[in-house]
Parts: structure tokens; sequence; C-alpha cells
């Protein structure tokens, strides 16, 4: 692969961008929240299905944050406002990530209008609000499921928590109760893991599944490590969730293997209302014997299982670089 350009939605983007966007399918949007720790405000983007950025909204923001992801609902954007803020000092001495961990900074979730309209924000536990899952609508609420890292986090480059961290990565649900003005949250699964996912095409809607990366030996590289965790200490197996029913199944990989995120992909003419895990979990993992990554494709309804394809890549592919797969048009 060989880098094309930069893309500038058509002449209307101009700033920084981010590793996530959510696509509502039904809707036709591309949605984006965007930072920069030169900013006091972060950016809500709609692009349109030419490419244009066609809806800019700013929401005001101390601190300079660092607002990795966020999350999407049919009525609602939902904004993580965490204690990682920008540290000139790093940034002055070259750090690849120079954002520290705040105690001075609050922790708040916010939830901002699709349709209009100013941010809510809500107090939340101390802790780093990592990667989303998913989120939707429940009547006065907005249900947001995503994995967490306890506190303190100390972003890459910057040394870790150590001793003063408390538990471990895992899986969460939120509760945004709107009419009562307050936060619920609840475990979904507190095995240590890291990059969710859902089928795109239910992203701001109701989901039961979803497949995330498991991570206990990238936690542990993160306590004892001063700076970039290595990414072979991935660990070797992926989960897929089952939430409406709460169990799991896990696909396990040769012990040395590395195992990173699981992107969903729909089989040919799949309808999600009627099979939502009709398709296969693609994703990269590291094969110690070649010292190079291959592609495994996994036939979802069948988790456990043989590997449906392995595709022998040449190279080695970072563990924890997040992408899409799309149809070749």
């Amino acid at each position: 692969m060989n880098t094309v350009g930069p893309y500038d939605f058509n002449g209307t983007f101009s700033g920084a961008f981010t590793a996530h966007t959510k696509l509502d399918v039904e809707a036709g949007e591309l949605h984006a929240v965007t930072y920069s720790p030169m900013w006091d405000h972060v950016r809500h983007l709609v692009v349109d299905p030419a490419g244009r950025i066609v809806r800019t909204t700013q929401v005001p923001l101390a601190g300079s944050p660092m607002m990795h992801d966020f999350a999407l609902t049919k009525r609602y954007v939902v904004l993580f406002d965490v204690p990682v803020t920008f540290d000139p000092e790093a940034a002055a001495a070259g750090h690849p990530v120079p954002y520290i961990w705040n105690d001075q900074h609050p922790a708040r979730v916010g939830v901002l209008p699709r349709a209009g309209g100013a941010a809510r924000w809500f107090e939340v536990p101390r802790i780093l609000y990592s990667h989303t899952l998913n989120a939707y609508d429940d009547g006065g609420s907005v249900v947001v499921d995503l994995t967490t890292f306890p506190a303190p986090f100390y972003a890459a480059g910057r040394g870790t928590g150590g001793p003063g961290s408390v538990g471990s990565p895992s899986l969460d649900r939120w509760t945004i109760d709107l009419t009562r003005g307050r936060v619920r949250t609840s475990r979904l699964d507190d095995r240590p893991q890291e990059y969710p996912r859902v089928n795109d095409a239910l992203v701001s809607r109701r989901h039961r599944y979803g497949y995330s990366a498991a991570a206990a030996e990238m936690f542990q590289a993160y306590e004892t490590v001063d700076g970039v965790p290595p990414d072979r200490t991935f660990t070797n197996a992926l989960i897929k969730h089952d939430l409406k029913r709460g169990t799991s199944e896990v696909h396990r990989f040769p012990r040395h293997a590395a195992a990173s995120e699981a992107v969903f992909v729909p089989a040919e003419a799949s309808d999600p209302s009627i099979a939502e895990d009709d398709g296969y979990a693609m994703a990269y993992v590291h094969n110690p014997e070649r010292n190079a990554s291959d592609l495994v494709i996994l036939a979802a309804q069948d988790f456990t299982g043989k590997p449906v394809a392995r595709v022998h890549l040449p190279a080695r592919v970072p563990l924890g670089f997040h992408g899409s797969w799309v149809p070749d048009a």
C-alpha cells in the first residue's frame, strides 16, 4: 500500500481530523469529533456521501484533553472529556504522545444533540475512556458500551500508572439518564481487553454482538514499561460478546501469536436485522514463526472454529493499527 495523498474533503476541511469516525448508514452521514492542543474547543463534523463536510459544530472545552474516540446515537453525539491533557513540556521534549494524566482536570461525558443545541455534561469516574464499541438511544437514556483503563493512566512515552493503577482495561456499559441527569456504570466483562468493534451497519443503533482483542499482556506492559509498550505484548486471543445473553466466545491463537483489532465484515447480502453476526471477523495476527503478520479471517457465527482463511503478509503490521475493510467497487 502507498499513500495517495492528503484528503481535504473536496476543499471543505481544515485543521485536525480523527482516528475514529462513525458512519450512520441509514442517514448517509459520516461523523467525526476532532481536537487540537491549539483549540479551546472540539469540533463535531458531519460529512455527506459526496465527501464534503456539510456541518461543523464547535463545543467549548478547556484544558486540551485527549479526545481519541466518541460515540454516536440516532439523536446524540457522545463526547468524553478525559483527565489526560496536553503537556507543552512533553511536546517540546519531542515525546510522541505529549499528553499526561492531570489530576486537576474533570472527568465528564457530554451529550450533544445531533439536531442542534448545546452539549450537556455529566460527571463520571476518573478513568481513561479508551474506545467505544457502540451506542444507542433507549427512551430517555443514552447507552454506551466502551473499554476503559483504570486511573492514573499515562499515555505512551510518559511512563505508566504503575502501583497507582487499580484494576485492568475492561468492557463497560454507561447509561446516561437524561431525565434524572446522572450516569449509571456497569461492568460487561472484566477480562483485560481493547479495540472493541461492532457490525458497522448498526453504528448508532441497538446492537447485540461486539468483538474485542484480549489485552492482559498489553496492560501488564503499560504497568512496567517506561514508554510505548512493544506490540508483541498483545494477547493471543479475540473475544466475541453476546451482550443480549451475557455470554462470550474466545478464539485463541498459538501461544506466542498476538492478535489485534477484529473488524466485522458482513457476508454478501446479509441483513443485520435478521442475523447481526452473519459475516466475518478479520484481524491482523502476528505469526512468530515468520516474524510477520497474517490477516486471519474467522466466520463470526463459528467464532471458535478454524479460520476460514489466513493471508500471509510479507511484513509485520503494527498491532493496534485501526482500520476498516470496504468492498472494492
